[in-house]
């Protein structure tokens, strides 16, 4: 199946996060959510939970051992910690998406790159990752003990011998990753530099955003069949649905 596919190329929403901002909103499953880099080295934590019971939230290690994997990428999906699938990444040009290193903290952003705040630089302070998730989650009633493991988007980090993990530097400009939305989510987003990265000044790359309407599910589907697992999640959003309605 042709990836540009999975929904109608008619733009419902687009907007641009700027580099080291954020961003929150409910995003209706049978949608997709397409996210473009502009500059290199771009990284977009992402975090998510049920937008009708916020308990639910995105599983990081159930959606790895689900599907016997070490990052996300095409045809992998985004589990929550009741099993049911909330996301499908059903387009990545990156091909690979970080989930071991979290977002940026205030710590890491200011020994890398000083302290920049709203009093000296307005909008061009610098922002790190698990506080502009925390400003989007309290906007919801979320605080900080609702946050788990993020992924981070356009980000790849490699293991050495001994397990520590490097960011690679990559130009991943105009690169696209794309998310078909399994669920009613409320979408949490951050565009600032990933944890490991080490550039030696503070510029977080631009991100598209853009929402479409998804296309129904074929009878052969690139995330639902990728593994077995994936088919019974699927149908237990199936159950779920069915037994709200």
């Amino acid at each position: 199946m042709n990836q540009s596919s999975y929904h109608d190329n008619k733009i419902l929403w687009d907007e641009k996060l700027p580099g080291g901002h954020h961003w929150s909103g409910r995003i209706q499953r049978g949608t997709v959510l397409q996210l473009e880099a502009l500059n290199q080295n771009a990284n977009l934590a992402l975090f998510c939970v049920n937008s009708e019971e916020k308990l639910e939230r995105f599983n990081m290690p159930d959606s790895l051992k689900a599907q016997h994997t070490a990052f996300l990428s095409t045809g992998h999906v985004l589990y929550s910690d009741l099993g049911r699938v909330m996301a499908s990444i059903v387009k990545d040009d990156h091909g690979w998406n970080d989930v071991f290193c979290g977002p940026s903290t205030a710590a890491q952003i200011e020994k890398k790159y000083g302290k920049q705040n709203f009093q000296q630089a307005r909008n061009d302070m610098f922002q790190n990752g698990v506080d502009s998730l925390l400003v989007e989650l309290t906007k919801f009633g979320l605080r900080q003990a609702d946050l788990t493991a993020t992924v981070n988007l356009f980000s790849k980090v490699q293991p050495d011998d001994n397990g520590k993990l490097t960011y690679l530097k990559n130009d991943n400009r105009h690169q696209i990753i794309e998310l078909r939305f399994e669920m009613d989510c409320l979408v949490f987003l951050s565009a600032t530099p990933h944890p490991l990265d080490q550039a030696e000044t503070y510029q977080p790359a631009d991100i598209q955003l853009r929402l479409f309407k998804a296309n129904p599910l074929t009878e052969i589907d690139i995330c639902k069949d990728s593994c077995p697992q994936n088919q019974r999640g699927f149908a237990n959003n199936k159950r779920y649905y069915a037994l709200s309605n």
